[in-house]
Formats: C-alpha cells, sequence, structure tokens
C-alpha cells in the first residue's frame, strides 16, 4: 500500500510542476510606439488587456496575465529608455504567460 501512495504523490508532484506556467513580466515606457500603451494600459481603459496579450505575443508569449502602472523606483535593472515627450516618463509592467 505504500509504494502505491508514494507512487501517486510523486506522480502528483511532477504534474504540478509540469502544469505550471512560465511567467515573465515585461516594463515597457508609457511613450512606446505601435502598442497603444498610452491609451490602453497606462489609462487603464478596456482596450488595455487585448494590447497586452498582443504585446506578449510578439514575445512568443501566450497571453497576458496582467498589466499595471509602475513608478521608476520600482524598476530594478536597466530602465526602459523613453523619447521623453510625456511630462513626467511612466512604465507599465506587462505579465505575460507561456
Amino acid at each position: 500500500m505504500r509504494p502505491v501512495f508514494g507512487a501517486l504523490c510523486l506522480a502528483a508532484a511532477l504534474f504540478s510542476t509540469a502544469a505550471q506556467a512560465e511567467k515573465r513580466t515585461f516594463i515597457i515606457a508609457n511613450n512606446a510606439d505601435g502598442y497603444g500603451v498610452d491609451r490602453c494600459l497606462a489609462s487603464g481603459a478596456n482596450c488595455g488587456m487585448t494590447v497586452a496579450t498582443a504585446y506578449c505575443k510578439s514575445r512568443d508569449y501566450a497571453r497576458a496575465a496582467a498589466f499595471h502602472k509602475v513608478d521608476r523606483d520600482e524598476i530594478t535593472g536597466a530602465v526602459p529608455i523613453t523619447n521623453g515627450t510625456s511630462a513626467r516618463d511612466e512604465f507599465v509592467a506587462i505579465e505575460c504567460l507561456r
């Protein structure tokens, strides 16, 4: 009985690990060209998830899980380049899933 229970636990652990999707967060400038970031993502408009998903698909991910504004202070590492057209540099984080 114990070997069967052990095998079931091992199988459950393997399947739960395989079922977890790969997730990556991209930080993009509010004024990024071509995606409507400033109109849809940064403003929280209804088209936001559509734009976020299009961005993820262009990076070979299946869909967007979420998106939200981020402050420059929240970004660790390299800060995306902006063209300086906005009064205040704003950024959007997009979480993509495979």
